[in-house]
């Protein structure tokens, strides 16, 4: 075995152009420069760091084979990446074990360092200091986060997280459930908790449709590249709601970079989600398969108990004595949703506060009796096109099919149609979701169902009955 990097590297490109196409070659491996051979690690430069992370997605197997080849099974590779924004340079190093598994990962040896350098992104960086406000709300804390069965597995990974970020095998970790039930708190406060136990760690909670503003005003202004140099500086990044992505191929192509160069530098990934990875639409396959990385926790709805405990703490954290038994029947009667929860609790205490009225079940009943009466359950893409094809009798599945038959295109578009008018998602996102169709054609569909609304009496009372339909499933 030689000693010297340059004919090491001569050597494994030997048996790397035996295995792939020779135009992948030329683009791929002719620019890369072997540095230094030490410690049975061979060190490579590379031009960028994308160029690194294709490597490591196309050619991880035939790397691993060359250098195995020549340095034996315990050989290692470094790749030292230079990033060349402008103003500035800013090298950075990935150690990659010379193993199959290309999710195997050791920490980068080499900080960031931006040389006093201030980039163009929504948070100041500066010389030997960054100071980034981590957007973090300091009332979500574990201290009033109840444990319950619902939520015991996401609420110790979280814990084991606080301790050691991007340390545990909980990398991303993915919370995942309905809508309020506690992912965002738990998310922060496993953020908090970081920041308690390691100040020195850069930690970062965005929302998913926040991410995408950045990214879109990042693209306006020319400086996508800061944008992206900004988030790779994270420690702990937490990401809310990334459901959101869905059909938004721009800003996923972007965040699977963020992800990999975070995840391969041993940061630590939080995401939530209102689906588990498995059921998300719309999103790259390659983006979904990183999200299985690590752990994906469901938060259940809570159960009696958990219920009774939020109450208890809540109305002792207000100073508000109310009755056990009326405890006992709000935690009863409100069962799917905390944020529900509290509020039925904050009307019992309006009560005992402004109105001066005796805390009893009689006014609990009146006031969940006006709240049951007021709240609506949200309608989704999934709720409409269930809706839809239980009224055109026909299988959930053929609104994804690729077909051209009148009836499945029609009901396809009706759904799109309500999809638009009842919910707060994009068009690219309904597109994602039903059919794996284009925003172009989400809105073209709209206007298809509008027109024949407007000039065919039996399409009109057709969509009028799926309507009524739509509106019963909110109660």
């Amino acid at each position: 075995m030689s000693s010297n990097h340059i004919e090491v590297w001569n050597n494994c490109l030997c048996v790397i152009q035996d295995e792939i196409p020779p135009k992948s070659f030329r683009t791929w491996f002719e620019p890369i420069t072997p540095v230094k051979l030490e410690n049975n690690i061979l060190t490579l430069q590379v031009p960028s760091h994308f160029f690194y992370e294709y490597l490591e997605e196309k050619f991880i197997d035939v790397l691993s084979k060359a250098l195995r080849s020549e340095l034996g099974v315990g050989a290692k590779l470094e790749y030292s990446v230079v990033v060349e924004n402008n103003d500035f340079a800013r090298p950075l190093a990935m150690k990659v074990p010379a193993n199959d598994n290309p999710n195997i990962r050791n920490k980068p040896v080499i900080v960031p360092n931006v040389k006093g350098k201030q980039l163009k992104i929504p948070f100041e960086i500066t010389s030997n200091k960054i100071n980034i406000d981590s957007q973090l709300n300091p009332t979500y804390t574990f201290g009033n986060y109840i444990e319950g069965e619902c939520n015991r597995l996401a609420r110790s990974a979280g814990m084991a997280i606080s301790n050691k970020p991007g340390g545990t095998a909980f990398n991303p970790l993915v919370l995942y459930g309905h809508s309020g039930l506690g992912k965002t708190h738990l998310a922060q406060a496993i953020g908090l908790e970081v920041k308690r136990n390691h100040p020195e760690k850069t930690v970062l909670y965005v929302s998913t449709n926040k991410f995408q503003t950045q990214f879109t005003e990042a693209i306006r202004n020319n400086e996508v590249k800061d944008f992206l140099h900004f988030y790779q500086i994270i420690d702990v990044l937490i990401i809310d709601d990334i459901q959101e992505l869905a059909g938004k191929t721009g800003t996923q192509n972007t965040f699977f970079h963020i992800f990999n160069h975070l995840h391969q530098s041993g940061k630590q990934l939080i995401l939530t989600s209102d689906k588990s990875p498995a059921d998300l639409k719309g999103m790259e396959d390659r983006l979904l398969s990183r999200f299985k990385w690590g752990l994906s926790a469901e938060i259940q709805a809570p159960d009696y108990e958990t219920r009774l405990t939020i109450l208890k703490r809540k109305a002792y954290a207000d100073g508000i004595d109310i009755p056990d038994d009326v405890l006992a029947y709000l935690a009863s009667n409100v069962r799917e949703n905390i944020r529900e929860l509290e509020g039925a609790l904050i009307s019992m205490l309006a009560q005992a506060t402004l109105n001066k009225k005796e805390l009893t079940i009689e006014v609990a009943e009146s006031i969940l009796g006006v709240i049951t009466k007021a709240q609506k359950r949200e309608v989704t893409v999934d709720v409409i096109q269930k809706v839809v094809c239980d009224h055109f009798n026909m299988p959930l599945d053929l609104l994804q099919a690729k077909t051209r038959k009148r009836e499945i295109v029609q009901a396809r578009q009706i759904a799109m149609y309500f999809c638009k008018k009842m919910t707060k998602s994009s068009l690219s996102a309904i597109g994602a979701q039903i059919g794996k169709k284009d925003h172009a054609t989400v809105l073209y569909a709209c206007k298809t169902v509008s027109n024949l609304v407007d000039t065919d009496k039996t399409f009109k009372t057709q969509v009028d009955v799926i309507s009524r339909k739509l509106k019963m499933s909110q109660f």
